[in-house]
């Protein structure tokens, strides 16, 4: 039996950095590219984290005071 041909969205950001890189991303999904990336460029992967830290930092901010202020979702049945 044959293979049957699959469409899958990557980021594109990813897709450009294997490409500088001359990695070959058939076979690989998203996260084992990210990951694969992660090893081949780690500072390719940093500035990437970075770059979603600083474009979410407002939405992170929120987040972190609403559990400041109310705590986390089932607090009040934790045992530990």
């Amino acid at each position: 039996m044959g293979k049957v041909e699959l469409n899958i969205g990557i980021d594109p950001e990813l897709l450009e950095q294997a490409a500088r890189l001359g990695v070959a991303v058939s076979g690989l999904s998203e996260s084992q590219l990210r990951l694969h990336l992660q090893k081949v460029d780690p500072a390719g992967a940093e500035a990437r984290a970075d770059r979603w830290a600083k474009e979410n930092a407002e939405a992170i901010k929120a987040y972190n005071d609403r559990i400041e202020k109310d705590g986390c979702f089932g607090e009040e049945w934790r045992t530990w």
